[in-house]
């Protein structure tokens, strides 16, 4: 009987001694990737069907222009915006910003420049069901302010005044990707001229 007792008092001391052990290393992998930071890039892609001369897309975006030229009915592609940032695992990103017109439409850049925000609610590593490293951004959100310019009055001199109006496009969603892979978020159509923003966004982890 006491033999029993000294067993089930072993076993139970084992069974504290592991479950302790577990805490642990969970505590550590859930401090090292709290203290993992993550370079969002964030790729702002016009495309339009207007003859202009195409600008060369990083070779990082290529699979993307491949798949943008297979699916999508535009003569040009050009990279309107990079942005660039790094923000710790598990937090949020967010900033505004001015840009030249991002439609054909729109007038002088600087009488009519475009502002536009990025934000995402939460940068977040996780694991698929196959247990592969993906990227999850919750709360994925892109807003623009684009200047369109319409015909005026017209003066007594006979001259068109043109009128610009600021519309408001954007796009929020929830999205997961793998490591350093890019992925395509949306595309926005833009402008009078038919002109589209193409979102594309990647992630991955720092080296230090």
């Amino acid at each position: 009987m006491k033999n029993r007792r000294l067993l089930a008092a072993m076993l139970l001391a084992l069974c504290a001694a592991l479950c302790v052990q577990a805490q642990t290393s969970t505590v550590q992998v859930d401090i090292k990737d709290a203290e993992t930071n993550l370079d969002t890039q964030l790729y702002l892609i016009v495309a339009t069907n207007q003859d202009v001369v195409e600008s060369k897309l990083p070779a990082s975006l290529e699979p993307v222009l491949k798949q943008l030229r297979a699916t999508l009915p535009f003569k040009n592609y050009r990279l309107a915006a990079t942005l660039l940032n790094r923000v710790k695992n598990e937090a949020k990103v967010e900033l505004s910003w001015i840009s030249g017109p991002l439609a054909s439409s729109a007038a002088n850049a600087t009488l009519t420049p475009s502002f536009s925000q990025f934000k995402v609610r939460q940068v977040k590593l996780v694991r698929n069901s196959e247990g592969q490293q993906m990227v999850q951004m919750q709360g994925f959100n892109f807003g623009a302010r684009i200047p369109i310019q319409t015909s005026g009055a017209i003066a007594a001199n006979g001259a068109v005044a043109p009128v610009i109006n600021y519309e408001s496009t954007g796009l929020a969603t929830d999205i997961s990707m793998r490591e350093s892979e890019p992925v395509i978020v949306g595309t926005l159509n833009v402008g009078t001229s038919g002109d589209a923003i193409i979102l594309v966004v990647s992630a991955r982890r720092t080296q230090n």
